[in-house]
C-alpha cells in the first residue's frame, strides 16, 4: 500500500530500480534463473525530433552519470550542453547487462524531458534575438521535478529561473517580478508599488505588474509615477481574453513612458509565450517570461538499443550496430557519424571536427566530472550563435 504523502519516486526508489517498466524486471529475472548475463554495448539514440524541429540540445546527462556511480559500467556521453541531430547516438552504456537493464526506464526518463525543455528553452532563447528570457515554469509541473525542468531551461538558454530551489540547483539568484495576488491583497496599485520599493533589497529590480486593475498604458504611467527612476520595467502578463493586438499595446504603452522621459524603463512580457509569438514581439518588447511552452516542453522520443553483445555487432531491425562515434564540424556544425575504430580529421566543407562522446564513468567510477550548469548553458548559446529556427 502507498504510504507516501506525495506520489513521487525518491532517490532511493530511482537508484532501487523501481521506477522500471516492469519487463525490465522479468527479463532480469529470467536471464538471471539461466545464467545468462553477456557484456553489450548499447547507445540513446532520437529517430526523430519532436514539431519538425532540425536539431536538439541534450540535458540530463549529469543525473545519468550519478545514476550509474558504483555500478560496474562504462558510460560514453556528449557533454549537457551539446548540439544533438537525429538518429546519432548522444550516450553510450557498456557492462554486464544484468547490472544495468532495469535502469533503462531511469535514465532515459533523465534524458527524453530534460533534453526536450532545453531544446524549447534554445528555441525561444534564439527568437528573443539575444534579449533575456527567464523560465516562469514551476507552477505548470509537477513540483517533484520543478528543479531539473528549470535547470535543463537554464541549459538551453534561460538566463534566470524564478523557481527558490530550482535557483538553489544551479547555484543562482532567482528571478522574479510581483504577483497579481500580491496586488489585490494590498487593494492599491501605485501603493503596492511603493511597498515593495521600500522593503525590497536593492539588488531586486523594480518591476511593476500593471495589468491587475488598469489598462496597460494607464498601469505603466501609474508605476512610472510611483517609482520613478527606480523602476527598471514594467510587466505586462495580460490574459488572452484582453489582449486584443498585444503588439500595438506594447508599442502604446512603450510611446507614453518614451513621452515622459521613461525611455530607460524596459517593457517585460509574459504568458503564453512561445517561440513563435516571442519572435513576433521581439521587436517590441525587451524582456521575456516563459512559463508552460518550455516547461511542458514536448520530451525528445529516445531509444535505447543495444548494438553490441560480447564485442560482436548486434543490434534489431531498423538500428545500426556497433559502437559508434559522432564527430562535430567546428566550422558548419554537422555531425559526422562512423564506427568507433575510424578516426574522422576534417568535415567535407574543410572544418576541423572534433569527437563528442567522451569516458565519464568506467567499471562504475567516474573519471570525468559534468562541467557545471553554467558551462553547460555557455555551451548551448555558443551553439544558437549559429543555429537557424
Amino acid at each position: 500500500m502507498w504510504k507516501k504523502k506525495f506520489f513521487i519516486a525518491d532517490e532511493n526508489d530511482i537508484l532501487g530500480g523501481k521506477v522500471a517498466d516492469v519487463y525490465f524486471e522479468r527479463g532480469r529475472s529470467i536471464l538471471e534463473k539461466r545464467n545468462i548475463n553477456p557484456t553489450v554495448y548499447g547507445e540513446v539514440t532520437p529517430s526523430s525530433l519532436p514539431e519538425s524541429w532540425e536539431w536538439g540540445i541534450l540535458a540530463g546527462v549529469t543525473e545519468v552519470i550519478n545514476l550509474f556511480e558504483g555500478i560496474p559500467v562504462t558510460v560514453r556521453s556528449m557533454e549537457e550542453g551539446s548540439l544533438f541531430y537525429p538518429e546519432e547516438p548522444v550516450l553510450s552504456i557498456e557492462g554486464k547487462y544484468n547490472e544495468f537493464g532495469v535502469f533503462e526506464t531511469a535514465f532515459l526518463g533523465f534524458l527524453c524531458q530534460s533534453s526536450g525543455v532545453a531544446t524549447k528553452a534554445a528555441r525561444c532563447k534564439k527568437a528573443a534575438k539575444g534579449k533575456p528570457l527567464f523560465s516562469f515554469g514551476a507552477r505548470r509541473i509537477h513540483p517533484a521535478v520543478v528543479p531539473a525542468v528549470e535547470r535543463s531551461a537554464f541549459i538551453g538558454g534561460c538566463d534566470g529561473v524564478a523557481g527558490i530551489i530550482s535557483a538553489e540547483t544551479i547555484n543562482e539568484v532567482p528571478v522574479g517580478t510581483m504577483a497579481h495576488a500580491y496586488i489585490i491583497c494590498y487593494g492599491d496599485e501605485i501603493e503596492a508599488f511603493r511597498a515593495f520599493d521600500a522593503e525590497m533589497p536593492e539588488s531586486v529590480k523594480r518591476v511593476a505588474l500593471i495589468d491587475t486593475f488598469e489598462d496597460e498604458k494607464f498601469g505603466a504611467l501609474k508605476a512610472a509615477e510611483a517609482l520613478g527612476e527606480k523602476l527598471f520595467a514594467v510587466r505586462l502578463d495580460t490574459p488572452g481574453s484582453r489582449r486584443g493586438n498585444f503588439k500595438k499595446i506594447i508599442r502604446e504603452v512603450r510611446w507614453e513612458l518614451d513621452l515622459r522621459g521613461f525611455q530607460n524603463v524596459k517593457i517585460f512580457v509574459s504568458g503564453g509565450l512561445d517561440e513563435n509569438r516571442i519572435s513576433e514581439l521581439s521587436e517590441v518588447a525587451d524582456v521575456f517570461g516563459v512559463g508552460t511552452s518550455i516547461s511542458n516542453a514536448r520530451v525528445v522520443d529516445f531509444a535505447f538499443d543495444l548494438v553490441e553483445r560480447e564485442g560482436k555487432p548486434a543490434a534489431k531491425r531498423g538500428k545500426r550496430s556497433g559502437k559508434k562515434q559522432v564527430y562535430e564540424c567546428l566550422k558548419c556544425l554537422k555531425h559526422l557519424v562512423v564506427p568507433v575504430n575510424i578516426e574522422v580529421t576534417d568535415c567535407p566543407c574543410g572544418g576541423n571536427v572534433k569527437p563528442l562522446l567522451k569516458e565519464f564513468v568506467k567499471n562504475g567510477k567516474i573519471v570525468a566530472k559534468p562541467e557545471t550548469v553554467q558551462e553547460a548553458r555557455k555551451r548551448a548559446l555558443s551553439y544558437l550563435e549559429k543555429l537557424t529556427l
